[in-house]
């Protein structure tokens, strides 16, 4: 299932500077449960927790978990006051930067100056405050537990609206399954008659060797036999006692991505024995038609939890 959760909380880095941090929980369409983490460095220390957090919550989907800060806007006003609020200027690196770039620029005269963006992103030059490790582990796991907390609301969302989609399509199954089972009593009847002629006919150069009677004994006992392979009551059983299953899970709480996942394969090989063992055109077209409505189903619980 899709969603999507996002939330922000405020970390201390010292010197009166705060940093907004901000955790995003994006998840789609996955038969498993794949964790992702793009944390940045001050975060990476929380990534165990916030993995055992989406383990315990979820059990299928593609989920990562996306962190990212920046320097809070009221924090010009601080730097005004105090100018080291930002960070401060290393001296004896700036002066080893200062002396490498004219070596540099001996050997190749030509090369321009660096830039003051340059010198200010060069590593070590400003030591900026980044704050204590445990404010930022504790910071990333309160906003990750309330992007995914937003994320599972909004998956809740997702789910209510497939439940729906569902369920319209079982009563459309019960439908067909409705209308074509008192019919396929009278489709066997009218097929023993058939294979019947059919029989007599083929055999009927034999009646002078053999005894009308006991021929058309023996024919009676073939379809008789043949009646008892193509009935389909039992598979009829079966599906609707299937579709009842999938209207429970849809109806109960807690995952039922992976039960459904069993009820489609069951509700599959029901709708495939009949189409084996149809004796008419209306009831292949039956089985035709609940083989593509379970299809679609299977599409959508790929999508549930």
């Amino acid at each position: 299932m899709t969603g999507y959760g996002s939330a922000s909380r405020q970390v201390s880095l010292g010197a009166g500077v705060v940093a907004d941090l901000q955790v995003e929980c994006r998840a789609v369409n996955s038969r498993f449960l794949d964790l992702g983490f793009r944390l940045p460095d001050e975060c990476r220390g929380a990534e165990p927790a916030l993995r055992e957090m989406a383990s315990q919550s979820l059990s299928r989907g593609k989920v990562e978990f996306r962190a990212a800060w920046r320097v809070n806007a009221a924090a010009a006003g601080v730097a005004k006051a105090n100018p080291h609020a930002l960070g401060a200027l290393n001296k004896d690196r700036l002066d080893a930067l200062y002396t490498l770039q004219e070596k540099a620029q001996e050997a190749f005269p030509k090369a321009e100056a660096l830039r003051m963006a340059d010198i200010l992103r060069w590593p070590g030059i400003v030591s900026e405050p980044r704050g204590e490790e445990e404010g930022w582990i504790a910071a990333t796991l309160e906003a990750g537990r309330a992007a995914l907390s937003a994320l599972m609301d909004s998956r809740n969302s997702e789910g209510k609206a497939l439940v729906a989609v569902l369920t319209n399509i079982t009563a459309k199954m019960r439908e067909i399954v409705k209308a074509i089972e008192p019919k396929v009593p009278e489709y066997v009847a009218q097929y023993q008659d058939k294979l019947t002629e059919r029989l007599a006919q083929a055999l009927a150069t034999q009646e002078q060797s053999q005894g009308g009677t006991e021929l058309m004994e023996r024919i009676r006992q073939e379809v008789v036999l043949y009646a008892v392979r193509i009935d389909i009551a039992e598979e009829f059983a079966r599906l609707k006692t299937h579709l009842q299953a999938v209207d429970t899970a849809l109806a109960g709480k807690g995952p039922v991505g992976k039960r459904l996942d069993f009820l489609m394969q069951e509700l599959n090989r029901e709708a495939n024995t009949l189409s084996s063992k149809s004796v008419s055109e209306e009831c292949t077209q039956a089985a035709l038609e609940l083989k593509l409505l379970i299809e679609q189903m299977r599409e959508q619980v790929q999508n549930l939890e």
